[in-house]
C-alpha cells in the first residue's frame, strides 16, 4: 500500500512537470546511455517510476494512463507489482497487445499536435528514429528528446558511481590493449571508416583490459571510448582509476577525458568519418557528431570480444571446476538440510554464495541467484524477497539459475532439483526439457551457422506434445565480464550473428506450468572445431560446466540411446574432474549422482 501511494506521488509530480513543459506522455526505458541490460540505480528511471523491477520494459506516461510493456519472462512479477498503480501490463509479443506507438496513437488521439518526451541519452538511435516515424503516421505526433524529468523530479536520485577501475590482469585476459586496438582499428578500416565511438562498458571494459564496479554484478565502468586512426580517449571520471590502471592506459596511449566531456569531443571531432551503431549508440551522441560522414554499422568490438582466445579459455576450464566444486558442496548438502527443515529459498540462495565465495579467485555472483521453489519457478526470472520467501518443503521442484564472477571466468548453470517425490507431469516436464537439452549438446554444425538455426533442437521434444517457452535457449557468456553477452544468441526469432570456434553460449531450454512448477537445465558450452570434409569446416559444442544433473526425477524410457550416452559421458568427465578436489563423502555422493545408467 505504501509503495502504491508512492507510485501515484511520482505521477502526479511527474504530470506536473510534463504539464509546464506541454509534453503530453513520456517515455522511461530501461536502458542507460550505454544501452545496457544491467544499469547502474542512477539510471533505473523505469523501475522508480513505475515499480516495476525486471530488467526489461519500458514505461509509458501520459496526463491520464499509464502503461508498461515487457515480455513473458516478466508477465507474472509485473502483474504482481504492478497491483494497484495505475500501470497496466501490456504483454510484449501477445496477439491483440499494441506497441507503443500504436498505443500513444490512441491515447493522444484528442491532442492537435501531440509531443512525447524521451530522453535522448537512455534511448538508441535507431529506436528513436523508428519511433518518431512510427507516432508521425499516428497522426503528427512528434518526439521531444533533449529533456529528463527525472532530473527534477527525482530527488534522492543515485549519483553515476565512482567506484575503483583496476587493471585486468594479461594472464587472465591473454591479449594486450595495444593489440586490441590494432585489431579493433582494422576492422573499423574495413567497413570504410576512419574512427569508432564505443558505447558499451562491456567492450570498453575488454578493449582495455578495465574492470570496475559500477554495475551489479557486472564488472564494468561507466566509461566511453573514441578510436581514431592517430588516438584512443578513453571518457572516465578520472579519480576512479586505480594507479596501476591509469599507468597501463598511458603506457597503451590512452588518452584519458572527463566522462561528461564526451559530447563535447563529438562536437569537435575533426576526423572525415566516423563508425556509429545506430542499434547502441544513444541518440544524443548519434546527434552531436560533427563528421562530415557517419558510416552506420555494427560495431565491430563484440565479434571480436566474444571469441576468447587460449588464455579466457583456460580461465573458463579454471572457473567452472572451482564452481562444479561449489555446486557438488551445495547439492551435498541440500537435500538433508530441506528434510531437517528451516530452509527457504532465500537461505539456500545464501548457502550457495557462501560456498562459491571460498572458492580461490572469486569476485561475487555475475547475476542475483533465482531460487524458485515449486509454483515460484514458473515465473522465469524470479527472485526471492522477503515478502515472496517460501520454505522448502521434501517434495517437489527447486528450480535453481546462479553464477559466479572468478578473475578467469564467468559462470552461468540452472539445475532443476528435486528436493522429495515429484509428480508424473513434472517427470514428463523434466525429460522433455533433459531431451532438448542434450539433443543441443550433441550438436554438429557448418562453420558460421546461426543459433537460430540449431534452436528447434532443445524444442523439438517439447513441441510434439504442444508445449514451447519464449525466452532464448543459450546466450554468450563474458570472460570475467557481463553474463550476457552477444552478438551470437541460439533463439527462435531470427539472429544471424555467426557461430565460431572460441565461443561461449550456454544451452537453457525450460518449460514453466503457471502456478504449478517451472523446468530449467542449463550449461555453459564452448564452440569447438569438429571435422573438416569436402563440404566445408564443422564445429560442435563442448560443455564447460561441470555439475551433475540430477536423473531421479527423469522418465529414462523418454531418452533414447544416444541420449543416455551423452549423459553417461557427461558424468563420467563430472566425476574425473571434480572428485580429486572434494572430500570423502562428497566425492561418494558425486559417485552415486554420476552413475551409469
Amino acid at each position: 500500500m505504501i509503495m502504491t501511494q508512492m507510485i501515484q506521488d511520482r505521477l502526479a509530480a511527474l504530470r506536473e512537470v510534463m504539464r509546464r513543459e506541454s509534453i503530453d506522455a513520456f517515455i522511461f526505458p530501461s536502458t542507460d546511455p550505454h544501452n545496457g541490460e544491467y544499469v547502474p540505480a542512477h539510471w533505473e528511471g523505469r523501475k522508480w517510476i513505475s515499480g516495476f523491477e525486471g530488467s526489461a520494459g519500458t514505461a509509458v506516461v501520459t496526463m491520464d494512463k499509464a502503461a508498461l510493456w515487457t515480455d513473458s519472462r516478466y508477465f507474472i512479477a509485473a502483474e504482481e507489482q504492478l497491483q494497484g498503480t495505475e500501470f497496466k501490463l501490456m504483454k510484449e509479443r501477445v496477439e491483440g497487445t499494441p506497441t507503443i506507438s500504436q498505443w500513444l496513437g490512441m491515447s493522444l488521439a484528442h491532442i492537435n499536435g501531440a509531443v512525447v518526451g524521451l530522453d535522448g541519452y537512455v534511448n538508441a538511435a535507431n529506436e528513436v528514429r523508428g519511433l518518431a516515424e512510427e507516432l508521425r503516421r499516428q497522426g503528427g505526433i512528434t518526439i521531444r528528446t533533449n529533456f529528463d524529468p527525472l532530473d527534477i523530479i527525482w530527488k534522492d536520485r543515485p549519483e553515476i558511481p565512482l567506484n575503483t577501475v583496476v587493471q585486468h590482469p594479461l594472464e587472465y585476459s591473454g591479449e594486450t590493449a595495444e593489440s586490441k586496438l590494432q585489431r579493433i582499428r582494422t576492422a573499423v578500416k574495413r567497413s570504410g571508416a576512419e574512427a569508432l565511438l564505443v558505447t558499451a562498458l562491456d567492450d570498453i571494459a575488454w578493449t582495455l583490459n578495465l574492470r570496475g564496479s559500477d554495475v551489479h554484478c557486472n564488472p564494468v565502468a561507466v566509461a566511453y571510448l573514441l578510436i581514431d586512426v592517430e588516438k584512443t580517449i578513453l571518457y572516465i571520471n578520472k579519480v576512479k582509476l586505480a594507479p596501476s590502471a591509469a599507468d597501463a592506459l598511458k603506457a597503451a596511449g590512452v588518452v584519458v577525458e572527463d566522462y561528461g566531456n564526451v559530447v563535447e569531443g563529438l562536437r569537435h571531432f575533426d576526423g572525415y568519418n566516423i563508425l556509429l551503431d545506430p542499434n547502441q549508440v544513444n541518440y544524443a551522441l548519434f546527434s552531436a557528431v560533427s563528421a562530415k560522414k557517419v558510416v552506420e554499422a555494427a560495431s565491430p568490438v563484440p565479434y571480436l570480444k566474444c571469441v576468447k582466445n587460449e588464455a579466457e579459455i583456460r580461465g573458463f576450464h579454471s572457473a567452472m571446476l572451482r564452481d562444479g566444486v561449489a555446486m557438488v558442496k551445495f547439492l551435498h548438502w541440500l537435500k538433508p538440510a530441506v528434510e531437517a527443515g528451516g530452509q527457504t529459498e532465500l537461505t539456500v540462495e545464501k548457502k550457495l554464495t557462501s560456498l562459491r565465495a571460498e572458492q580461490p579467485l572469486f569476485k561475487g555472483v555475475s547475476f542475483d541467484t533465482i531460487a524458485a521453489y515449486q509454483e515460484h519457478g514458473a515465473i522465469v526470472h524470479y527472485e526471492a524477497t522477503p515478502e515472496t520467501d517460501v520454505e522448502l518443503k521434501p517434495r517437489g521442484f527447486l528450480l535453481l539459475d546462479s553464477g559466479a564472477q572468478y578473475l578467469d571466468g564467468t559462470t552461468d548453470i540452472t539445475r532443476t532439483i528435486p528436493l522429495g517425490p515429484v509428480t508424473e507431469e513434472q517427470k514428463k516436464v523434466y525429460t522433455l526439457v533433459l531431451k532438448g537439452h542434450i539433443q543441443l549438446e550433441l550438436c554438429k554444425f557448418p562453420n558460421h551457422a546461426s543459433g537460430t538455426q540449431l534452436d528447434i533442437l532443445a524444442r523439438q521434444a517439447m513441441w510434439k506434445e504442444g508445449l514451447n517457452y519464449m525466452h532464448g535457449t543459450g546466450h554468450g557468456v563474458g570472460s570475467y565480464l557481463n553474463v550476457h553477452e552477444g552478438p551470437h544468441q541460439i533463439r527462435m526469432e531470427w539472429k544471424p550473428a555467426p557461430l565460431q570456434a572460441g565461443m561461449t553460449v550456454t544451452d537453457e531450454p525450460g518449460l514453466y506450468l503457471a502456478g504449478k512448477f517451472g523446468v530449467r537445465i542449463e550449461n555453459t558450452l564452448i564452440v569447438k572445431d569438429f571435422i573438416e570434409t569436402e563440404f566445408g569446416k564443422f564445429l560442435q559444442f563442448e560443455s564447460l560446466t561441470l555439475c551433475p544433473i540430477d536423473l531421479d526425477c527423469a522418465d529414462l524410457d523418454m531418452l533414447t540411446a544416444e541420449e543416455k550416452q551423452w549423459l553417461n559421458d557427461y558424468h563420467k568427465m563430472v566425476f574425473e574432474k571434480l572428485s580429486p578436489l572434494l572430500n570423502d563423502e562428497e566425492k561418494e555422493w558425486l559417485k552415486t549422482n554420476t552413475a551409469r545408467i
